[in-house]
C-alpha cells in the first residue's frame, strides 16, 4: 500500500471540484484532484450555466469565460429566463438589463459532457495531480486525512474538499441525510427540433398544476437541440404517489400548448433521472479537516433547481478558506467555520427567498397571482433578475417590507 501526501485533496472533478482546483493553482497550492470517472463524461443535469458561473470563473480563471463564449458549437448564449404560471401567463426575465455594457453573455447552456470537460482541461497545471477513474473507498480523519482508494492505494492530506456530488458517501457520514422536504427528484431527456425555442436562449420553467411544487422545463441548446425535463419536490412525489416519467410523457404529448411544440420533435435519448439535494435547510459545511462544496453541501436552489452556479460559488470560498488554513497550519473546525459563514452570507438570502417561492408554488392560485403581479411590478422583475444576474447581496432582501410591498402594492 503506497502513501503520497498532499496539502489538499479534492474529491470530485465536477464544476465545484474543478473550480477549487483552478483556484488553488492560482494561489500556487499543490493538490490532488480525484474522480471515479474519466473525462469527458455525461452528467444528468438541466445544463444551464447562470451568471454565478461566470462570476465564479472570473475570480479563479477569467480566460475560461472567454473560451466558453468563443465555443459556439457547444455553448449557447442565454440572455434570460421565462416563468410560465399555471394559468399560462408568461413572465420573461432578462439576465441583464443592458447587453451593451457586458463583454460576454450573462449565461450559457451546454451539456455537462462539454462543460465539465472544459473545466477539467483548465485544471491542468504543475500544482494539480489528477487521479481519475479511481474511486474512494473510505476516509479517516485523525491528525491528518487518510484517503483509502478502491484500487488499494492510500493518500494523505492536510485537508479534504468534498465535491463528490449529491450521492457523496462522506457527506452522508457527516450528517447530510436525504430529507424528502429538502430534496427534489428530476428527469431529463434531450430532444431535437422542438418548436418555439427562444432565439436569445431564454430557458423556460413551466409551472404546471399536476407537478407542483415543481416544474417542467425546456432549455434550448446548440444544434437545434433542447434539454427537456421535469422536477418535483421528493416529499410531494412520495406523498401523492406521482410517477414523474408518466407526467413528463403526458405533458409532452397532451398539454394543450406544449404538445404542439413537440409535434415534430424527436427524442435523442431515453429518460434519465437523478436527485437534487436542496439548499432549503442550513447545514454545517465544515468539519475538522474537511469542507463540503456544491451538491455534496446541499446547495441547490429550491425554486429554480440551479446547482452549478451555487456549487462554483461555494468552491470559490472553499479555496479562500483552505488557503488561509494552510498558512495558519490550522485545519480545525473552529478555523474552517469561516467557510460556512461565507457561503450562507453570500447564498443564504437567495436560498431563503427561493424556499419561500417554492412553498408558494404549491398553490396554483397564488402563483398565478404573483405572475400577474409580475407583469405590473418592476420590483418583482428586479428581484428575479437579481437572483440570476447579481451575486452580491442586496440589503432589501433582508427587509420584510420589501416582500409585502412586492405582493400587495400596485
Amino acid at each position: 500500500m503506497s502513501f503520497n501526501h498532499y496539502p489538499i485533496a479534492i474529491l470530485g472533478a465536477g464544476p465545484a471540484g474543478a473550480t477549487v482546483s483552478m483556484g488553488l493553482t492560482s494561489k500556487k497550492i499543490n493538490h490532488i484532484l480525484i474522480d471515479k470517472a474519466t473525462f469527458p463524461r455525461d452528467k444528468i443535469c438541466g445544463d444551464a450555466l447562470s451568471g454565478k458561473v461566470v462570476y465564479a470563473l472570473n475570480r479563479v480563471k477569467p480566460d475560461v469565460v472567454k473560451q466558453i463564449a468563443e465555443t459556439s458549437k457547444t455553448f449557447l448564449p442565454s440572455w434570460g429566463i421565462s416563468f410560465i404560471a399555471p394559468n399560462g401567463k408568461r413572465l420573461n426575465i432578462p439576465f441583464t438589463t443592458n447587453k451593451e455594457k457586458i463583454q460576454y453573455p450573462p449565461g450559457f447552456i451546454s451539456t455537462r459532457f462539454d462543460f465539465d470537460n472544459l473545466l477539467v482541461e483548465n485544471t491542468k497545471s504543475n500544482h494539480c495531480t489528477p487521479l481519475f477513474d479511481t474511486e474512494v473507498e473510505k476516509i479517516e480523519i485523525t491528525d491528518n486525512c487518510t484517503i483509502n482508494l478502491k484500487n488499494g492505494q492510500s493518500i494523505t492530506a492536510d485537508l479534504i474538499v468534498d465535491c463528490s456530488g449529491a450521492h457523496s458517501p462522506i457527506a452522508r457520514n457527516f450528517g447530510f441525510e436525504l430529507e424528502h422536504k429538502h430534496h427534489c427528484a428530476g428527469l431529463r431527456q434531450y430532444y431535437e427540433n422542438v418548436a418555439g425555442l427562444s432565439e436569445e436562449g431564454y430557458i423556460e420553467l413551466h409551472f404546471i398544476k399536476n407537478v407542483l411544487p415543481g416544474y417542467f422545463w425546456i432549455f434550448p441548446m446548440t444544434n437545434n437541440r433542447a434539454n427537456v425535463g421535469i422536477g418535483m419536490l421528493t416529499d410531494a412525489v412520495s406523498k401523492n404517489k406521482i410517477n414523474l416519467k408518466s407526467e413528463l410523457k403526458n405533458i409532452i404529448e397532451n398539454h394543450p400548448e406544449i404538445s404542439k411544440r413537440f409535434k415534430n420533435a424527436k427524442p435523442l435519448e431515453s429518460v434519465k433521472g437523478w436527485g437534487l439535494p436542496l439548499g432549503s435547510k442550513k447545514r454545517e459545511l465544515a468539519h475538522n479537516r474537511i469542507l463540503f462544496c456544491g451538491d455534496a453541501a446541499s446547495l441547490i436552489d429550491p425554486f429554480t433547481g440551479e446547482g452549478i452556479g451555487n456549487a462554483m460559488i461555494s468552491a470559490k470560498y472553499a479555496t479562500d478558506v483552505a488557503a488561509k488554513a494552510i498558512v495558519r497550519n490550522d485545519f480545525s473546525i473552529e478555523n474552517l467555520n469561516e467557510y460556512t459563514q461565507l457561503v450562507y452570507k453570500h447564498l443564504g438570502p437567495e436560498l431563503n427567498i427561493s424556499h419561500q417561492l417554492q412553498k408558494m408554488v404549491k398553490y396554483p392560485w397564488l402563483f398565478n397571482f404573483v405572475a400577474n403581479k409580475g407583469h405590473k411590478s418592476a420590483a418583482f422583475r428586479e428581484l428575479l433578475t437579481s437572483m440570476f444576474e447579481n451575486v452580491d447581496l442586496r440589503k432589501k432582501f433582508k427587509d420584510p417590507k420589501f416582500y409585502f410591498n412586492l405582493l400587495f402594492n400596485k
